[in-house]
């Protein structure tokens, strides 16, 4: 197994490389001087692979690509990937605002193979703070196409950046069943590698209310036969609601409501991030007018298709008897539990962040926690670290609970990498915008963040 070190300090180096890292990259490109490298395990650039239904396209227009709302002249556009395809003008007749989510893909795909800073198959063990070198040790190893070790090797940063992603989230109660490879139980994220035995099932439920769910339901419905659709769609929330997407609804996507929310005390965010769950977990009015149009067609002849909509159910227990599922499920609006049979579920049951203690387990005793223990991080999303730790530590999409329901947004990605490219080299080094919405968030001429305050910011350690 072979060694490799690079001796000289990066300035900044990133773990993962998803659409937020690939963002950073790509703006950090433009900076003359700066040091960068992303190391990512994978072979090469992926996007929700099992969500790649045909149809399917991007919640946010075409503009919220890597870099644009940024630098709209970068190299790394959206527009400038389809100049290099030669297909400008057949995007420009296409009348696309939002584009396919496999094009989007594709999109990131080039970027992350253009980039020399991006390294793929390269997985990182450890992170820990080397006073000496005054820079981040950073231990790695390498991974073949096959997953197979290849080699090991350290690099050294003054800078890091996490950008992990997310993990599919799985309710306590289906876990079992979900991690049984034999189970018909699977997440909505390897949707496409099951569609086949989905398809060849008698019955199927999806569980979820977001839009993946709808996409999911929405595509066994239509490759199903009329009048055996055999489907079912629960859901906790009290209804299939459509997602918030007037033009006013949308400024909580901008940095002017950023700032306002991390100005906000503690308890107040707390509070306000499950109540804007139509922000960001409800469904587009276009899939559920699609579902709608599908389930009419399907009553011409006078019948009704074999499919069971219901919110408001809660799945409490699920077990396998004669071959099929069995789900205790309660309604809590009637009080009331009953139970459906079925034959396989899928779990469009969302993601949660994913865990970064393992990797920088030795800086964990000196970062800042708020009072609910989870890390502190500043305006320009750094970890609030104390003085043993010389270099900062930014995270991406690790920060709902400090910046507000925006932080998977990808409206948001360039403006995030921006601010911390500014932060890093201590200047303007990408203008900023004074006003982004035209609301007013709070008292004052603009949504920016007043100073912090003792009331939102606690003194807990998170190791």
């Amino acid at each position: 197994m072979t060694t490799y070190t690079e001796e000289e300090p990066l300035d900044l180096l990133g773990v993962g490389i998803g659409p937020f890292n690939l963002s950073l990259a790509a703006l950090a490109d433009g900076v003359p001087g700066l040091r960068t490298a992303f190391l990512e395990q994978r072979a090469g650039f992926r996007w929700h692979p099992g969500m790649m239904i045909e149809s399917a396209t991007l919640q946010v227009p075409f503009l919220a690509d890597l870099v644009s709302l940024i630098d709209p002249t970068s190299p790394w556009s959206f527009l400038n990937y389809l100049r290099t395809r030669e297909r400008l003008f057949p995007f420009y007749f296409a009348e696309r605002f939002h584009i396919l989510r496999a094009e989007y893909d594709a999109y990131c795909r080039w970027v992350s193979e253009e980039l020399p800073s991006c390294r793929f198959g390269y997985r990182v063990d450890t992170v820990r703070w080397d006073a000496a070198r005054d820079a981040f040790e950073v231990d790695f190893t390498r991974v073949g196409a096959d997953g197979a070790e290849e080699g090991v090797g350290r690099l050294f940063a003054r800078n890091v950046v996490l950008g992990v992603g997310t993990a599919p989230h799985v309710p306590a109660p289906l876990r079992p069943l979900a991690e049984d490879a034999a189970a018909p139980v699977w997440h909505s994220a390897h949707y496409l590698a099951h569609r086949a035995e989905l398809l060849a099932a008698d019955h199927v439920t999806v569980v979820g209310s977001g839009q993946s769910g709808a996409e999911v339901f929405l595509d066994l419905l239509r490759h199903r036969p009329a009048g055996r659709e055999g489907l079912a769609w629960m859901a906790r929330t009290p209804a299939f609601a459509p997602m918030e997407y007037s033009k006013l609804g949308l400024e909580h996507f901008t940095p002017d409501y950023t700032r306002y929310f991390h100005g906000l005390a503690e308890p107040v965010r707390d509070q306000l991030v499950p109540r804007q769950w139509q922000l960001h977990k409800g469904i587009s009015a276009e899939t559920l007018g699609e579902i709608h149009d599908e389930l009419y067609r399907r009553s011409f002849d006078g019948g009704w298709p074999d499919v069971t909509l219901t919110p408001g159910l809660e799945v409490r227990t699920v077990e396998q008897s004669g071959g099929r599922l069995d789900l205790c499920v309660t309604h809590a609006q009637q009080g009331a539990e009953g139970r459906l049979a079925t034959d396989a579920v899928v779990l469009a049951t969302g993601y949660t962040e994913r865990s970064v203690e393992h990797l920088i387990a030795s800086v964990l005793p000196h970062i800042r926690g708020d009072l609910a223990g989870r890390p502190r991080i500043d305006e320009s999303y750094r970890l609030v670290v104390d003085q043993a730790i010389g270099g900062s530590v930014f995270v991406q999409n690790a920060e709902r609970h400090t910046h507000g329901v925006g932080a998977p947004d990808l409206g948001l990605a360039a403006w995030r990498s921006a601010v911390i490219l500014n932060a890093l080299t201590g200047e303007q080094t990408y203008p900023l915008p004074s006003q982004t919405a035209f609301t007013t968030f709070g008292l004052g001429a603009s949504g920016r963040a007043s100073e912090p305050t003792s009331a939102h910011l606690g003194d807990v350690r998170v190791g």
